[in-house]
């Protein structure tokens, strides 16, 4: 059963053999001869490999070469294969029987490699040559017929047919020439003896053996044999063993034991004293491994031994007794090697990508890599591996030990650009050995990433009056990509609608995002705008993203206060009004009507008076610009008194306008008679007055409604995004109405106007924003007047 199965494994591995020999033998292969001039043509691979000749230059064809000075180099243009300098098959291949040299061509983008095989042909340049010119036998004339004596084996460093391919011996008739085959040893010319020596009739025979190889035209080499014809010593040494075979580990120490022959000889005195030798056969380069010790057949390491380089040696040993004609017995002993891991792998880069785009899809090609362990069996058995860590790993190829490193999942050169990869490489000898090699591999960046701002949306607040041209506020957009893919421009999104006209009065750096409005802003023509910005990268194709901006205009204390009420026919602040003497203190005598374009402390205004005949008999109230009596009037007091208001705002820098009112006091009569005129213009007025009640009521009612609708339609759309810290409405402008009512004095006052932003102060007392309310214990025409006065100026104001 053991046999049947050492039968059927031993099959196998015949098959396994067969197979991966016909693998082998796929490659394209070439043959020329040695000697060759340089340029000479070995093969059109780009034909034989099916290659497109226009791609090959593009796609750097070359040939993988680890010297300087390459045997052959492969045209980028045509694809044909050229002999780069003259080969020396005796260089190149030694005593190989077939010189084979195995190429391997490289093409990039997309990664290709190919073998190619060129067989060097043997030549017939050198000629067989002996060791030495003359050899000396010393042969006993006892010998007998068909004693033979072993010669030096001629050497031609051509291989096959040219090599050394028979001897020829001079013609004589004591001697015959045999031939022993040795295979890698070559042939060994052996001298026999066919005829019985006589030494009295011939001391010394001369001959010239002749090698020949197998070349057209033969060459051939001599050495002169001169045979001294000794006397009688007619016992050979003889081995102990008829083999010899030891095993030997590779590496041994300087000196140790090979094993030791032994042979004795039957013979006495000198001629039975023996003493060891290599044979003449044994090439000269085992002298520089091993040595012999004469008297005691030891064979001790002299050398490096290196199971790379040979893994077998069979050395011819010969045993001599001391005779006057010594007599000679040679015994082969085969030395087998024995592996010792003493190789580490070697880890080679055939194709190298150093740059990856971070695009790439999983199981893109980064690299080839090829390992190598010039041991043998689990010594040379190599398992590469490398860290999980990342996002490579070694694919293994169809060849044997070879790999190609590809990608194992997508890469992201914003989170890591630079990877230094160590391939380890481990052989399975005991103990194991190990190397190591670092691959720096670079991402390169790929435009996947749009420009971000830094905030979304942008508010900015200006104040108004800014000047035209100067740098606002700016915008800032970051990209996480580098070089052209980062590189971010900007610009300001421009349409013909009516929201986004003001954006036509902006211009922006396309640089850095400064924005520059190119005019002035007026708080009470433009309250708030919005406009867009986008970011655009310079990568190809261009990425962006825009940013909605927001824009409130800032109320500057610009406007100084307008004079309504008094007004004279020729527009000047001045007027006149006549009161009866017999007035008591509190009458109204007339009210200073002024407004503020302004908002806030800026609109806010304070009446004062600067000038007066008499400060006893007239009060200004300074939040209303009413002008009453202080007391009762006098025969001894003037009948015209002139007084000069001041009217100004509350800004930081205040402004103001100044109003005159001349009072003059007539007698009651006087006052009645024209209190009848001003009864019958009333009546005229009337109409007039009920008509702009009428209009403004319905007015402020649908403007109250379209407000309400409007806040109502914000609510429901209004965005986590976006809200403003001091405007509920986006589009104020100034239109929408509330109210507070306060009392000052015996009269009741309503503050009318556009609803305030969150934090500003309303501040009754400004005119153009207030209503006086009819006070019931007043006459109807006195609250006629009133709201005349009132609604009119509000109007004026809006």
């Amino acid at each position: 059963m053991e046999q049947r199965k050492y039968e059927a494994l031993r099959w196998v591995c015949v098959v396994v053999a067969l197979l991966l020999w016909s693998v082998a033998s796929a490659q394209i292969r070439y043959s020329i001869s040695e000697e060759v001039n340089e340029g000479t043509v070995v093969g059109n691979v780009a034909k034989d490999l099916g290659l497109d000749k226009s791609t090959l230059k593009e796609r750097k064809y070359r040939i993988v070469s680890s010297t300087t000075d390459p045997l052959f180099h492969v045209n980028q243009n045509d694809g044909i294969l050229y002999v780069n300098r003259k080969i020396d098959r005796e260089e190149v291949c030694a005593q190989s029987s077939t010189c084979l040299i195995n190429l391997k061509t490289v093409l990039e983008n997309p990664l290709e490699v190919h073998y190619i095989g060129v067989e060097i042909l043997d030549v017939n340049d050198h000629s067989p040559s002996f060791p030495d010119t003359e050899k000396t036998l010393e042969i006993s004339e006892s010998v007998v017929s068909g004693t033979r004596f072993q010669l030096q084996a001629a050497r031609d460093p051509d291989s096959g047919h040219f090599s050394v391919q028979q001897y020829k011996l001079s013609p004589n008739d004591h001697f015959r020439l045999e031939v022993k085959d040795k295979g890698e040893d070559g042939k060994i010319p052996i001298l026999t003896v066919q005829k019985y020596l006589d030494r009295e009739a011939a001391g010394s025979h001369s001959l010239v053996l002749t090698a020949l190889d197998g070349g057209k035209p033969i060459k051939s080499g001599n050495m002169n044999i001169l045979v001294n014809v000794l006397d009688v010593n007619d016992n050979a040494p003889v081995f102990s063993k008829d083999v010899y075979s030891v095993m030997l580990d590779e590496n041994a120490p300087l000196g140790t034991t090979v094993v030791q022959v032994n042979a004795t000889d039957l013979d006495e005195g000198p001629n039975g004293d023996v003493i060891y030798s290599f044979s003449n056969s044994v090439n000269r380069k085992l002298f520089k491994l091993f040595e012999i010790i004469p008297s005691t057949g030891e064979i001790i390491v002299k050398g490096l031994v290196d199971f790379e380089q040979k893994d077998k040696y069979e050395i011819e040993i010969q045993a001599s007794d001391k005779g006057l004609a010594p007599l000679t017995t040679e015994k082969s002993v085969i030395i087998k090697i024995v592996d010792v891991n003493d190789n580490a792998p070697e880890i080679e880069v055939t194709s190298f990508s150093s740059f990856i785009p971070e695009d790439s899809r999983p199981g893109t090609t980064v690299a080839l890599i090829s390992v190598n362990d010039l041991d043998s069996g689990l010594n040379g058995k190599v398992i590469c591996s490398m860290g999980e860590d990342v996002p490579f790993t070694l694919s293994p190829s169809l060849q044997d030990k070879m790999y190609s490193l590809v990608t194992k999942s997508p890469l992201d050169r914003e989170k890591q650009s630079h990877y230094d990869l160590t391939i380890t490489a481990k052989d399975a000898g005991q103990p194991p050995l190990s190397s190591e090699k670092t691959i720096s591999v670079v991402v390169s960046d790929v435009n996947d990433n749009s420009p971000e701002f830094s905030l979304s949306p942008y508010t900015f607040y200006v104040t108004e009056g800014n000047n035209p041209g100067a740098s606002v506020f700016s915008v800032n957009a970051s990209d996480r990509d580098e070089n052209d893919n980062a590189l971010i421009s900007y610009h300001i999104v421009r349409d013909r609608s009516e929201e986004n006209k003001v954006a036509s009065f902006l211009n922006i750096n396309s640089e850095n995002g400064d924005i520059l409005a190119l005019k002035s802003f007026d708080f009470e023509t433009l309250k708030t705008f919005q406009f867009q910005v986008v970011a655009s990268d310079s990568g190809t194709p261009s990425l962006s993203s825009n940013v909605t901006v927001n824009v409130f205009i800032l109320d500057q204390n610009d406007n100084a206060p307008v004079i309504l009420y008094p007004v004279s026919s020729n527009g000047s602040a001045e007027g006149v009004e006549e009161i009866p003497r017999n007035v008591n203190a509190g009458h109204l005598v007339t009210k200073v009507r002024a407004y503020d374009a302004d908002i806030g402390y800026n609109g806010w205004l304070l009446f004062s008076l600067q000038q007066v005949t008499d400060h006893s008999l007239f009060g200004l109230d300074r939040y209303t610009g009413q002008i009453r009596t202080l007391r009762s009037f006098t025969e001894t007091d003037e009948a015209e008194h002139k007084l000069l208001i001041l009217v100004k705002d509350n800004g930081n820098v205040s402004l103001s306008a100044t109003a005159t009112v001349v009072v003059k006091l007539v007698e009651p009569k006087e006052a009645f008679a024209a209190s009848d005129v001003k009864s019958s213009a009333k009546d005229e007025e009337g109409t007039d007055v009920t008509f702009y009640l009428m209009i403004t009521l319905g007015s402020v009612s649908v403007l109250f409604l379209i407000s309400i609708i409007v806040l109502i339609a914000m609510q429901c759309s209004k965005t986590t995004d976006y809200t403003s810290k001091y405007l509920q409405e986006t589009n104020y402008d100034g239109t929408l109405c509330h109210s507070i009512q306060y009392r000052s004095g015996e009269k009741r006052y309503m503050l009318v106007g556009p609803r305030m932003s969150i934090g500003s102060t309303i501040v009754p007392g400004s005119h153009a924003n207030t209503l006086v309310l009819p006070d019931r214990r007043r006459g109807s025409g006195e609250e006629e007047d009133q709201y005349f006065h009132t609604w009119k100026s509000w109007i004026l104001s809006l």
